[in-house]
C-alpha cells in the first residue's frame, strides 16, 4: 500500500491528541501521557520510538510495519508526576491495547490485561515516586488470537479484511483522586427524567444547569450512592435538536462533570407496522456504516476533532445515524456523537473463527444455517461475552446509542437467543440486533437484513424491518487510494456522475418505496474507503467527498416523511 496521509495528520504528524479521554466524567487532575515513547522488540534494546496513541503498524506512529504473529512488543515511558500527590491515589489509564499486555511502573507489575478494545486501569500510588522521574514499562504480544475479539484484522489483509493493529492505539493517562472518589458514573434516562447511580461513594450533591440557560442550577441530593433528576419542562434530545444536561456531582473530596440527555427509544405499532421510534414517535434511521479506520492512523485518527469532522460531513449529507462496525472507539467519538445529535448503533467485537462459504457466499445465496456452539470455542465463547457485557456497561450511559448488534453475519455467532436475552437484562432501554444480516433466531428487536447483489425487497415480519448493510457502490479515486490498483466493493461506477446518479436512484427507487411497507432504518455502506475496499462517500484520506450535500441531502426528508404515514 502506498503511503496516504490525511490533511490532519499532514498538518500535526498526530501530535495533537490532547482531548480529555473520558467526556462523561471529568476530573481536572489529568496528565496526558501520549508522545513519543521508546519501542523495540528486544527489551534491553529499545532503539526506535514510536508516537503512542498510534498503533506501529500505522504511519503516525513512526514505524510504520507489521509484525510477525506472537512477537513481544515493548514500550517504555520516563514521566514525572504533574498531579497533587499528598492524600491523593495516582490512577494509571489505558484508553486500549491489543491484545495482551503487562504493565510496570519502576521495574513492579501495577498490572495485567487481556482484550484490544476497552480501556483499564490501575492504581500506581505506592510504586511512583512523586517527586522524581518514573519509568513506564508495557509488554504487548498481539497473536490475532481468535478467541479474544479481533474485529477485521488480518494478517494477509485484502478485500473486507484490514492491516491488524497492534499494542497501544488508544491514550495513555494519569488521573489523581482523592483516597475515596467516584469510580463509575451510570446514567439512564428516558422521555422525564435521569437516574444517576455513582460507583464508589455513597453520600453527594449533584448541581444540572438548567435547559433555559438561566436560573440557579436544579439539584439533587446523591443518597446510598444514587440520585434521581427531574428537570421541569424537559428538553428532549433528538439528531435534529441534541440538547444536552451539564452537571456537577461533588462527593466529599471529589468532583466530576458530566451530562445526560432525556431520550427514549421504544417499539410500537403504527396502522398495522411495527416501528422503532425516538420520543415516542416513528423514526427513520437514515445510516451509514462506519468501520473507524484511517489512512495514517489506521484504528486512531491523526487528531480527535476528526471524529467532529466525519460526523458533521455526514450530517450535512442528511444522515442521522452511523452503524459503528466491529470496533470501539475512544469516548471522544460517542461523546461527539450525543453533542451533535448523531445516533449510533454499537457492534460487538467479535470473536471466533469465520468462514467465507458458510458466514458469507451460502447466505448471500439465501442458504442460512442456524448458529451452533459446536463451530465457537469454548474460550471464544466466554471471552464474547465477557466483552459484551462490560461493552455495554462501558458505554451505555452514551445517549446517542440506540441499539446494540450482537453478531455480525455470522461471524463467531452462538446461542444468538440466549446472547439476546443477556443484552437486554443488561440494557432494557436500547434495541437490540441478535444477528445483524442473517441467521436470524428466535429473539431480536428487529428483523435485520444485508442485501448487496440483489434489488432490496420487502420483508414480511412481525418485528421492525432494518436494513442494517446495503449499497457498497464503488468510485475510486486513485490518487486518494491506499492500494489504486485495487478495487472492492459491490457495484462499480467509473464516474463521479455515475456515482451519484446511482446512489440517488437506489434511495429513491428501492429504499423510499419501502418505508410504508416496513422499513424503520437503512445502513449504507460506508461512511469511507478503507484500504481497496473503495466504497466510501469519502475516500480514505477524508480529502475527497465523491458526493456533495447539494447533491443529496433532499433525500432525507422524504425518508422521514415516508415514515410518518
Amino acid at each position: 500500500m502506498k503511503p496516504l496521509y490525511t490533511a490532519a495528520g499532514e498538518k500535526t504528524g498526530g501530535r495533537k491528541w490532547d482531548a480529555y479521554p473520558r467526556p462523561q466524567m471529568v476530573r481536572e487532575g489529568w496528565q496526558n501521557l501520549n508522545g513519543l515513547w521508546d519501542f523495540g522488540t528486544d527489551p534491553e534494546r529499545l532503539n526506535e520510538q514510536i508516537l503512542v496513541p498510534f498503533c506501529p503498524e500505522s504511519l503516525l506512529s513512526r514505524i510504520g510495519r507489521t509484525f510477525p504473529e506472537g512477537t513481544l512488543l515493548y514500550y517504555r515511558k520516563a514521566f514525572r508526576p504533574e498531579l497533587p500527590a499528598e492524600g491523593k491515589r495516582l490512577l494509571l489509564h489505558f484508553g486500549a491495547v491489543d491484545q495482551i499486555c503487562e504493565v510496570f511502573v519502576n521495574g513492579k507489575k501495577a498490572g495485567a490485561h487481556r482484550g484490544g478494545y476497552l480501556p483499564f486501569s490501575f492504581d500506581i500510588t505506592d510504586l511512583v515516586r512523586p517527586d522524581a522521574e518514573n519509568e513506564l514499562f508495557v509488554k504487548v504480544r498481539d497473536d490475532l488470537d481468535h478467541a479474544l475479539p479481533w474485529g477485521k484484522q488480518k494478517r494477509d489483509r485484502g478485500g473486507m479484511w484490514y492491516t491488524p493493529v497492534s499494542g497501544i492505539w488508544q491514550t495513555v493517562w494519569l488521573e489523581s483522586v482523592p483516597q475515596e472518589y467516584v469510580r463509575k458514573l451510570e446514567i439512564r434516562t428516558d422521555e422525564c427524567s435521569a437516574l444517576i447511580r455513582a460507583e464508589g461513594v455513597s453520600d453527594g450533591l449533584i448541581e444540572v444547569e438548567r435547559a433555559e440557560g438561566n436560573g440557579p442550577p436544579l439539584t439533587a441530593v446523591l443518597k446510598n450512592g444514587e440520585a434521581r433528576i427531574v428537570p421541569p419542562y424537559p428538553h428532549l434530545w433528538s439528531p435534529e435538536d441534541p440538547f444536552l444536561y451539564r452537571f456537577t456531582l461533588k462527593a466529599g473530596e471529589d468532583e466530576v462533570s458530566s451530562y445526560f440527555a432525556l431520550r427514549k427509544f421504544s417499539v410500537k405499532t403504527v396502522s398495522g407496522i411495527p416501528r422503532l421510534c425516538l420520543n415516542g414517535e416513528p423514526y427513520f434511521f437514515n445510516g451509514l456504516l462506519d468501520q473507524g479506520y484511517f489512512s495514517d492512523g489506521l484504528y486512531t485518527p491523526a487528531s480527535p476533532r476528526l471524529y467532529e469532522w466525519d460526523i458533521r460531513r455526514m450530517k450535512a449529507l442528511g444522515f442521522n445515524t452511523l452503524r459503528k462496525h466491529i470496533k470501539i472507539e475512544p469516548e471522544q467519538f460517542y461523546y461527539d456523537c450525543d453533542r451533535l445529535g448523531m445516533i449510533v448503533f454499537q457492534d460487538m467485537v467479535n470473536c471466533g473463527e469465520y468462514s467465507f462459504l458458510r458466514d458469507t457466499a451460502l447466505p448471500t445465496l439465501g442458504l442460512n444455517l442456524k448458529d451452533k456452539r459446536s463451530r465457537v470455542s469454548a474460550a471464544a465463547r466466554e471471552n464474547f461475552l465477557n466483552a459484551a457485557e462490560e461493552t455495554v456497561q462501558h458505554l451505555k450511559s452514551h445517549p446517542s446509542i440506540a441499539l446494540w448488534t450482537a453478531f455480525n453475519e455470522g461471524w463467531g455467532q452462538f446461542d444468538a437467543d440466549g446472547v439476546y436475552e443477556r443484552l437486554k437484562k443488561l440494557d432494557p432501554d436500547r434495541f437490540v440486533d441478535a444477528a445483524s444480516g442473517w441467521f436470524e433466531q428466535k429473539e431480536s428487536d428487529v428483523t435485520s437484513r444485508h442485501v448487496y447483489f440483489k434489488k432490496v425487497k420487502p420483508v414480511e415480519c412481525e418485528r421492525p424491518f432494518l436494513l442494517s448493510e446495503f449499497g457498497g457502490y464503488v468510485y475510486q479515486i486513485p490518487e486518494h487510494s491506499a492500494v489504486p490498483d485495487k478495487v472492492y466493493g459491490y457495484k462499480i461506477c467509473k464516474t463521479r456522475e455515475a456515482f451519484v446518479k446511482d446512489l440517488r436512484t437506489l434511495y429513491l427507487e428501492q429504499i423510499l418505496p419501502l418505508i410504508p411497507q416496513g422499513l424503520c432504518g437503512a445502513v449504507y455502506t460506508q461512511v469511507s474507503d478503507v484500504e481497496e475496499e473503495t466504497n466510501g462517500l469519502l475516500t480514505y484520506d477524508r480529502k475527497k467527498a465523491k458526493i456533495t450535500p447539494g447533491e443529496f441531502a433532499d433525500i432525507a426528508p422524504l425518508l422521514a416523511e415516508a415514515i410518518k404515514g
